[in-house]
C-alpha cells in the first residue's frame, strides 16, 4: 500500500506540476551561462573604440532580436501545423512561442532604446527599422489578444494560427528594413558578412551571449507549454464535471 500510495503522490505531483529533472537542469545551465555572460560583458571584454561602453548593449539587443525571429517562425510553424493536423501540442507551442517572442522583443525594443539614446541623443526615432519592428511587436500583440478571446479551442487555434502566420510575414521586412530604406540602425555586425566588424573577446562574448539567452528561451519554452497544457486539462476537467451535474439534474 505504501509503494502504491508513493506512485499515486509521485503521479500527482507530475500532473500538477511544469518541472521535472530535465527542466531543473536545464535551468541550473541557464543560470550559470548567464553568470558567465553578465562577467564577459561587465568584467572582462573592454569598450570598443567607436561605440564605447555602450557595445555591452549589442550583447542583450543582438541575441533577443535574434531569438525573438526564431520563435516568431516557431509560431508560424505550428500555426501551419495545426492547420493541417488540428494538433493540440502544436496549438499549444505556438501559444508558448508566441508570448515568449513578445517578452524578447520587448527586451530587444528596450534595449535598443538605451543605445538609441546614447548613440543618437533619442530613445526613438521612427526610421525603417524601428516603425517595421514597432508594427511586428504589435502584431505579436494582437495574437495573444486574439488568443485570451473566449471560444472554442479548435475555434481558437484556427483564427489564432492564421494570425500568427500572417505575423510573421513581417519578419523578412524587418531584417531587410536596414538595406532597403534609409536608416539609422546600424548595418549587420556579425552575420551576413564576409568580414564582420567585431572581433576578439567582443566576438566571443557576443556568441555565447547567443548560447545563454538560446538556454534561457529554451527553459522558459517548455515551462509556459507545460502552463498551457495543464491549463487545457484543468479546463476539460471542469468540462466533463458540467456536463456530469447537468446530467444528473435532468435524471432527478
Amino acid at each position: 500500500m505504501t509503494d502504491l500510495a508513493a506512485s499515486a503522490d509521485q503521479q500527482q505531483r507530475e500532473t500538477t506540476s511544469t518541472s521535472s529533472r530535465g527542466t531543473r537542469i536545464l535551468g541550473v545551465v541557464t543560470v550559470v551561462s548567464m553568470a558567465i555572460l553578465l562577467m564577459f560583458t561587465f568584467g572582462i571584454t573592454s569598450p570598443d573604440a567607436q561605440l564605447g561602453e555602450s557595445i555591452r548593449i549589442m550583447y542583450v539587443h543582438v541575441p533577443t532580436i535574434s531569438l525573438t525571429y526564431v520563435l516568431m517562425i516557431l509560431n508560424a510553424v505550428c500555426g501551419v501545423w495545426y492547420l493541417a493536423k488540428r494538433s493540440e501540442f502544436a496549438d499549444l507551442l505556438a501559444h508558448a512561442a508566441g508570448e515568449l517572442a513578445v517578452l524578447f522583443l520587448g527586451f530587444s525594443i528596450v534595449s535598443g532604446a538605451l543605445w538609441g539614446r546614447i548613440t543618437w541623443g533619442a530613445y526613438w526615432v521612427w526610421d525603417a527599422r524601428l516603425t517595421t519592428t514597432a508594427l511586428l511587436f504589435l502584431l505579436y500583440v494582437g495574437y495573444l489578444a486574439v488568443r485570451s478571446v473566449p471560444a472554442e479551442p479548435q475555434a481558437r487555434g484556427t483564427r489564432s494560427a492564421v494570425v500568427g502566420i500572417a505575423a510573421a510575414l513581417l519578419i523578412p521586412v524587418v531584417h531587410k528594413s536596414v538595406d532597403w530604406w534609409s536608416s539609422l540602425h546600424q548595418q549587420r555586425t556579425l552575420f551576413g558578412t564576409l568580414d564582420p566588424k567585431i572581433g576578439g573577446t567582443q566576438l566571443f562574448t557576443l556568441m555565447f551571449s547567443f548560447v545563454a539567452f538560446g538556454f534561457l528561451a529554451a527553459w522558459l519554452l517548455i515551462h509556459r507549454f507545460r502552463v498551457a497544457w495543464l491549463a487545457e486539462r484543468v479546463a476539460d476537467r471542469e468540462l466533463d464535471a458540467a456536463i456530469a451535474q447537468r446530467r444528473e439534474e435532468a435524471q432527478r
